[in-house]
């Protein structure tokens, strides 16, 4: 095994192991557990979608199709962001993908390459070094500072960490697992800073519909960006339509990027399964409800939260300003990964190590919220009470 091991590429070999799924295996089978650990909410598709794609299924669209994903999904996706963003965008510009996960890999390719360095503020989702790692390229961690639960991005601290390897900066805005939320003037502070450096910026907004400040949605570089800058906007349909199974994506990109990007959906997955794509125009088309009702929940899940870590001395957790995660540091746990396990075996509710997101997360604990109120209500009773015992 040894042997075999040596022969693997150093790349491969490099990659990390996820301290997520390490917590949903040592979990996963235990009776009554409340699974809080994944990015994920407890509602199945919606109806309309599944049988969007039974129906396409049924109907023959079982063959090779548009790389780049067909034109009734690429036409929605531009509708869809002009209903959010106010104004026209060209369906040439949005790239369908395997999955959000394979549209980061496609943008850091892109973008980055082997040798290269992206620039990853953490805590951050762990797959995003994970996917630089696997092309040989860096994920560089530039710490958050953190006060009291709540986390800030100093961009002094993004520039004080490029080097002539620094190829692009990656910023998930709401952010996984902080709920951190930048702002338009940090937006536009960190665009200067990438213009004037030659970055890249991969702009992971899968949050964005999830924002607690009173918006509609979160601010983009879209707000204030040109069509043909350095950003890669990265989206996908798991959240806001509850198809994290489906494993289906997109990238929003320059015009100009349009055969590189058809080029590296060629050579690693040749697009979407069609069927999936017509279901995925029904979501954008016909599910804002479904949308809105998720939205209301996270809501009401972070409001549960929030209430029952209220004067917990030994739980240091601000309500977070986007997405839909609690990430709280607890007192005299031990390290984060014996906090988290101790929550799965002890109070029987499915929780990822803060480490999972980068040693600047050691103490922190995250949980998802977007749950049914009985059942993330009952998760917070259990949690208090093991906490209090």
């Amino acid at each position: 095994m040894s042997d075999l091991l040596a022969a693997v590429t150093t790349a491969a070999r490099a990659t990390p192991v996820s301290g997520i799924i390490s917590a949903v295996n040592h979990g996963r089978d235990k009776p009554g557990l409340i699974p809080l650990w994944a990015g994920e909410g407890d509602l199945p598709t919606p109806r309309i979608i599944a049988e969007a794609a039974a129906k396409a299924l049924y109907d023959g669209a079982t063959f090779y199709t548009h790389q780049r994903g067909i034109p009734p999904l690429r036409e929605a996706l531009a509708a869809y962001y002009e209903r959010q963003y106010g104004r026209p965008f060209d369906p040439d510009t949005f790239f369908l993908a395997g999955s959000g996960m394979q549209a980061i890999q496609i943008a850091i390719a892109l973008s980055v390459g082997a040798g290269g360095e992206i620039l990853v503020p953490t805590p951050a989702w762990p797959n995003v070094t994970g996917a630089a790692s696997v092309i040989g390229a860096t994920a560089v961690p530039v710490a958050m500072r953190e006060e009291g639960g709540r986390w800030h991005l100093a961009v002094e601290d993004l520039a004080a960490a490029i080097t002539p390897a620094t190829r692009a900066i990656f910023l998930n805005s709401p952010a996984n697992p902080t709920g951190w939320t930048a702002d338009l003037a940090t937006l536009q502070a960190i665009l200067e800073l990438a213009r004037a450096r030659g970055l890249w910026i991969i702009a992971d907004e899968i949050y964005a519909r999830f924002v607690w400040t009173g918006a509609p949605r979160a601010p983009s570089f879209l707000d204030i960006a040109e069509p043909d800058e350095k950003i890669l906007y990265v989206n996908t349909f798991s959240k806001n339509w509850a198809m994290t199974g489906w494993r289906m994506g997109w990238l929003h990109a320059p015009l100009a990027l349009k055969q590189t990007i058809e080029n590296l959906i060629q050579y690693s997955t040749s697009g979407v399964a069609e069927f999936m794509q017509r279901a995925g125009v029904v979501a954008l088309e016909e599910s804002e409800w479904f949308v809105k009702r998720s939205i209301e929940r996270a809501r009401r899940g972070r409001e549960v939260v929030s209430a029952a870590f209220a004067g917990n001395n030994r739980v240091t957790f601000a309500p977070p300003d986007g997405a839909f995660y609690a990430f709280f540091r607890v007192d005299g746990l031990g390290s984060s990964r014996e906090a988290a396990f101790r929550l799965i075996d002890e109070a029987l509710v499915g929780t990822a190590p803060g480490t999972a997101f980068g040693g600047i997360g050691e103490g922190f604990v995250r949980i998802c919220f977007l749950r049914s109120e009985d059942s993330l209500t009952q998760a917070m009773q259990r949690i208090t009470r093991f906490l209090d015992n």
